[in-house]
This record gives structure tokens, C-alpha cells and sequence, in this order.
């Protein structure tokens, strides 16, 4: 059956001419542009793997259509394509869920205004993201994926009510999952810091050390871990910027203005590290 295709989304605001990574280019600048999230170049060895191990899940396509559909799902994503990598990633399945879910993600985070429609993203990404760790639980952004479109739907829907309803706890676990399947996952260690911090930050270190396990040590250990595997990436400093203001406010003001600064001035290397970029830019207007 075909799917339904979703209202246009807003279009990505900046020049993206430099992010189109064309033919061979896509492969040459990956290590660079999957440093934070340790995605494997989707070739036809690795299609053929995910076919293997997705089963059933799997869409019915050889390693090379397989290959030659991701990659351009993830070329997509880089130029800022952000529907179109979605769609993309969407019909393959669990598949493809690992850009469907970043796609979705990164353009709800910064290109929709509306908090519901947000919101419903974000439960949509972690839906998908929840198939893919059911139909491919050692594949580490299986499990990203999923943190990620849940903590992003904790932070719209407030973190003490996701406390409540225990989506922090689904989060913890699918970090935890993660960084037990790629201990350099530069992104899982950034959220891992955020969780920490946010949770310190709602309801006090005390209780949040004995109810949740969550520390300021360990938010500070997690993104110093980040910045060490990922120097040049907007988000590792933007994010140690959110992470300074949880912890302490009005004692960290100008070490987070720097990192916001240093986030900033980040070259990026496509549209998601733009947009990081600019929100960074913002706060220190």
C-alpha cells in the first residue's frame, strides 16, 4: 500500500549548495559528518547485513537497491532535505529508521513552531525508532534513535511529567544500550549528560541521585567524554552550554556563554550542524 505522504514541511533556511555531496563525495566526508553518531556508511556489505538481521522487518529490496536507497535518504539529510530523507527512510522500514528518526527529529527541533505538532513528531519518530530496536536490537542507534525522539518529547512535555510517567527511565535504559554497543557515541554521551543534568536540575541532587541515579558529575563526565570525541561539532558545545546552565545557572553564565560562543563559530559540515550553529548563535544575542 502506498503511504500517505505528510503536509510539506518548512524548508530548510539557509544555503545548503555546499551540503549536496554528490556521488563517491558522500562516502569521503562520512567519518566526519557520522563522528558524533557512529552510523556505518550504508555500502552494499552493510545492506546486505541489515537484511540479514532485520528478517521479516526487512523491505523487499536486494543490498544494492537497499545501499543505493539509504545512502540517497542520507544524502538527503545532509542537504537539509528533511522531508524527503523521512519519506525515504520511513518506507524502508525499521530499515531506515535511523535517518527517518534524525530527519524527523532535527527538523522538529528547530523548524516547527507549533508545541503539539512537535509533540506528535516526536511520538512518530519514537514509534519508528521502538520498531527498529525490536527488529534490530544490536544495532546501537537502534536504541539512539530512541532516546533521542523520547528525551526530545520528555523536554516538550516537561521533564517532571516524564519522570512521572516514566518515559526518563525508557530513555536511561536506550542510553545505556547505546553506549553498552558503541562506547564512543558521542551523541548518546551528550544525552547522557542532558538526562543527568535536567533531572539534577528539576528536582534537586539529593533525590536525584537517589531516585534516579542522576548526577552532576556524571552530566559533567558525559559531555567532557563528548567534547573529547567530537571537538569540532556544534552540537557537543551547544549542548555544554545547556548542560553548564542545568547544573548552575548563575554560577556557570559565562562558561556557557563561551561554550555557546565556541558552538557558534563551529564550521559546519551540513544542514543539522547549521541549524545548531544558529540556535547556538541566539543565545549569546
Amino acid at each position: 500500500m502506498a503511504r500517505k505522504k505528510s503536509a510539506a514541511w518548512a524548508p530548510f533556511p539557509y544555503d545548503a549548495s555546499g551540503f549536496a555531496y554528490p556521488g563517491d563525495a558522500l562516502k569521503q566526508a562520512w567519518p566526519r559528518l557520522h563522528a558524533g553518531d557512529c552510523e556505518p556508511y550504508p555500502d552494499s556489505k552493510r545492506a546486505a547485513a541489515l537484511l540479514k538481521a532485520a528478517g521479516k522487518a526487512a523491505p523487499k529490496l536486494d543490498a544494492a537497491a537497499l545501499a543505493e536507497a539509504l545512502t540517497d535518504a542520507w544524502r538527503a539529510f545532509h542537504h537539509g532535505d528533511f522531508q524527503a530523507a523521512f519519506e525515504a527512510g520511513q518506507a524502508l522500514g525499521p530499515v531506515g529508521a535511523s535517518v527517518a528518526v534524525k530527519a524527523i527529529g532535527i527538523h522538529a527541533t528547530y523548524l516547527v513552531e507549533d508545541e503539539e505538532e512537535k509533540l506528535r513528531r516526536f511520538e512518530l519518530a519514537a514509534d519508528l525508532a521502538q520498531a527498529a530496536v525490536e527488529a534490530l536490537p544490536r544495532e546501537a542507534n537502534s536504541h539512539y534513535r530512541l532516546a533521542f525522539a523520547l528525551g526530545r518529547y520528555s523536554q516538550g512535555l516537561s521533564i517532571v511529567k516524564a519522570l512521572k510517567l516514566g518515559i526518563a527511565g525508557k530513555v536511561r535504559t536506550a542510553l545505556d544500550t547505546t553506549l553498552e554497543l558503541a562506547p564512543k557515541h558521542a551523541e548518546a554521551h551528550i544525552a547522557m549528560a542532558v538526562y543527568h543534568a535536567e533531572i539534577v536540575d528539576k528536582i534537586g541532587a539529593m533525590l536525584a541521585g537517589l531516585t534516579y541515579g542522576a548526577r552532576a558529575s556524571e552530566a559533567e563526565q558525559h559531555i567532557k567524554t563528548a567534547l573529547k570525541l567530537t571537538p569540532d561539532a556544534p552540537i557537543a558545545h551547544l549542548e555544554h552550554g545547556n548542560v553548564l546552565l542545568l547544573l548552575d545557572a548563575r554560577r556557570n553564565e559565562d562558561a556557557a556563554a563561551a561554550a555557546y560562543e565556541k558552538a557558534s563559530q563551529c564550521t559546519p559540515h551540513d544542514a543539522m550542524e547549521v541549524l545548531d550553529a544558529a540556535w547556538a548563535a541566539e543565545q549569546i544575542e
